[in-house]
């Protein structure tokens, strides 16, 4: 791989990781897509920064568990249906045209239905 892919690569999982830390802390932004995907970048950048990732004592068990697995947590799936709830009924609160809110609960019934068909450990 070239130096210049390694970079980018490297650059996108920086980033990734940020906005995963971000998510950790802001509740409307996901932590875990970020991190999946930043373990994905480091393993075509950065054979140092992937073992640090995989090997988190917060962030690797769930990346591990979806890389050997395909699998998310129990409670991950409980905080992120929860979460889907708050968000749509905060849009209804907030009366978003109806529209939107059809958008919305689509997408977010497709997210549902992902996480929840996915294998629990």
């Amino acid at each position: 791989m070239t130096s210049l892919k390694r970079s980018f690569w490297l650059v996108v999982g920086l980033l990734c990781v940020a906005l995963g830390l971000i998510g950790a802390v802001l509740p409307i932004l996901p932590t875990t897509p970020f991190l999946l995907l930043a373990a994905f970048c480091f393993a075509r950048s950065s054979d140092r920064l992937h073992g640090w990732l995989i090997n988190h004592k917060l962030f690797g068990p769930p990346i591990r568990d979806w890389q050997e697995r395909g699998a998310i947590s129990k409670p991950a799936k409980r905080l992120a249906i929860i979460s889907m709830i708050v968000v749509f009924s905060i849009s209804v609160f907030l009366q978003i045209p109806l529209y939107a809110l059809g958008l919305q609960a689509l997408a977010l019934f497709g997210a549902a239905t992902f996480i929840l068909t996915r294998p629990s450990n």
